[in-house]
C-alpha cells in the first residue's frame, strides 16, 4: 500500500470525521414559527411504516420542546436512514389539531419536501446518518 492510501485514515482522525458505524449527533433548525406559542412536537423514525406519525414505532425518537428554541439537539442515533416529522403545537394540547383534514397548525418535514394532499412519503424525508453530525433545517408551513 503507498503512503497516499495510509495517510487517509490518520487524516480523517485529525479532521474529526467518524468511522459510518458510529452514531452521530443530530440536530434541528426550525424556521417560519408564526408565533412562539406552545412547543414543537418533533418524531425521528427510520421506519416508513411509522411515518409521519411514529407513534406506534417502538424506537421512535419524541421529543416535545418550547417554540423557538433553536437549533434543537435529537441526542445520538445509529447509522442508517431517517426522517423527521414536526408539529407547531400552539395550543399546547400534545396533538395536530385539523379542520376539514387540513392542518390548523404548522407541520414540517426533514428535506422540506412539498406538501399536497396528505403527508409526503418517508423516502421525500429521509435522510442518512453515517459519518458525521447531521442537522437538518425544517420550513414549517400552516395551512390555515
Amino acid at each position: 500500500m503507498n503512503r497516499c492510501c495510509l495517510a487517509v485514515p490518520a487524516l480523517l482522525a485529525v479532521m474529526g470525521a467518524a468511522p459510518d458505524s458510529q452514531t452521530q449527533p443530530l440536530s434541528i433548525e426550525v424556521q417560519g414559527l408564526r408565533s412562539m406559542k406552545g412547543n414543537i412536537l418533533v418524531c425521528v423514525t427510520r421506519d416508513a411504516a411509522h411515518f409521519p406519525d411514529c407513534r406506534d414505532d417502538p424506537e421512535r425518537r419524541h421529543f416535545t420542546v418550547p417554540a423557538g428554541k433553536a437549533p434543537m439537539s435529537l441526542g445520538l442515533l445509529a447509522p442508517g436512514n431517517y426522517a423527521i416529522a414536526i408539529i407547531h403545537d400552539e395550543n399546547g394540547n400534545g396533538r395536530l389539531d385539523t379542520f376539514a383534514g387540513i392542518p390548523r397548525e404548522g407541520v414540517g418535514f426533514s428535506h422540506n419536501p412539498a406538501i399536497r394532499f396528505g403527508a409526503p412519503s418517508f423516502r421525500s424525508a429521509e435522510f442518512p446518518v453515517a459519518g458525521s453530525a447531521v442537522r437538518q433545517n425544517i420550513k414549517i408551513k400552516y395551512f390555515l
